[in-house]
């Protein structure tokens, strides 16, 4: 299998991609109110600026929205009928003029994305890994006038449409299948990826300017909500997290940023992608066989193309992909997206991944630790599900 990316520096609310030419939409923007993204917003309306020298946080807060409006239009444009979006985003807290209060980002993204016309489906709240040992701000241990810190964060899901539909028993869905396990994990709304690898994230210097999130936060939402070969979209690319989870899934990729800097370090974080994807290809495996054996009762269905069985009808035909090369392609040679893109400036990158499926045990390989996945205190208490397709 063959998937293509590209990273392209210029202003996501203008892609020139074609229309309903996406599967899915993995991002998080610059959130408004949070200092650090400031410049940026009042770089691009001199009104944002003019707000919070008043101590004007509403107005404020309104303007740095409709900057992101345009970018949800563009969204909803190139999202292909059945097509999801997973927006990642915090809620602020700021104070102006002397005045503390929080703007709820989560609501003011979720009603741009409704007057968009895509629909709301049920959200999941993750929170953040934190260090820090007060759990409060204000005037500390004296009531009433102490503030709970925001330790979490929304992923909102929004779709164009209908449900997708595939043709009966369609292949690339059916190798796309996750564990019945990790659906009762990943499907709950409640999330934590404490003690996540973070060997593919950014750097730290990187993580500052782009609030980078954990690689397997992108990873469980592509695998989730698309299928082997699709496209992944993120407007708001940073430092290419969203374009790594796609490499590892097997799934193609185009993102957009306006930090050239940031796009041209993409390849960095590309060094040893190979062996870190048969590793998760391992652990996956490993975790289901674990999973089997503690179950009182032997599930009743054998799988394909490994030597366990699973629950459900549906996981039989589950085949996973290793990334087994990553070369650096012209930009956008041969890439259908990049069709109606003028003008390149020689500041984009594309890059060619092959995928070959793993069938075997992957026994050998040097397995990080399990803990590294974020997943092993979720909780699978659902019941069985029924085995039809």
């Amino acid at each position: 299998m063959r998937t293509k990316h590209t990273l392209r520096v210029g202003d996501a609310a203008d892609t020139g991609l074609p229309d309903e030419s996406v599967n899915l939409v993995v991002t998080s923007p610059p959130y408004p109110m949070i200092e650090m993204w400031d410049s940026l917003f009042a770089t691009r309306d001199e009104g944002v600026a003019d707000a919070l020298d008043s101590g004007d946080g509403d107005a404020a807060f309104e303007a740095m929205h409709e900057q992101l409006d345009a970018v949800w239009a563009e969204v909803e444009r190139v999202l292909a009928p059945g097509g999801i979006a997973c927006v990642n985003v915090g809620d602020a807290t700021r104070s102006l003029d002397g005045s503390f209060q929080q703007y709820s980002n989560h609501a003011r993204v979720l009603t741009a994305l409704s007057e968009c016309g895509l629909t709301p489906l049920p959200d999941a709240i993750w929170r953040k890994p934190t260090n820090r040992l007060t759990k409060f701000m204000g005037s500390g241990t004296l009531p009433p006038n102490a503030y709970v810190t925001l330790e979490h964060e929304y992923v909102l899901v929004v779709r164009k449409g209908d449900s997708r539909s595939f043709p009966p028993g369609d292949e690339r869905r059916y190798e796309s299948a996750f564990f019945w396990e990790e659906r009762n994990r990943w499907f709950s709304d409640l999330w934590e990826f404490a003690g996540t690898d973070q060997q593919l994230d950014a750097g730290a210097g990187a993580r500052e300017r782009s609030a980078a999130f954990p690689v397997e936060l992108p990873l469980r939402l592509i695998r989730m909500y698309s299928v082997y070969g699709d496209t992944v979209f993120d407007p708001f690319t940073g430092t290419g997290t969203t374009t790594l989870a796609a490499m590892l899934a097997g799934r193609g990729s185009v993102g957009y940023d306006l930090d050239a800097d940031l796009v041209a370090a993409f390849e960095d974080r590309l060094d040893g992608i190979e062996s870190r994807s048969i590793a998760e290809v391992s652990r996956r495996l490993d975790a289901h066989r674990s999973f089997v054996a503690d179950r009182d009762e032997t599930p009743g269905h054998d799988a394909e193309y490994y030597d366990f069985p699973v629950v459900t009808k549906q996981e039989r035909n589950i085949r996973l992909y290793a990334v087994s090369s990553v070369t650096r392609s012209p930009d956008d040679a041969d890439s259908e997206l990049g069709a109606n893109r003028a003008g390149d400036d020689g500041e984009d990158r594309a890059f060619t991944v092959e995928h070959e499926p793993v069938d075997t045990s992957a026994e050998g390989v040097d397995v990080p630790p399990a803990a590294g996945t974020g997943d092993a205190s979720d909780s699978t208490a659902a019941s069985d599900p029924q085995t039809t397709d």
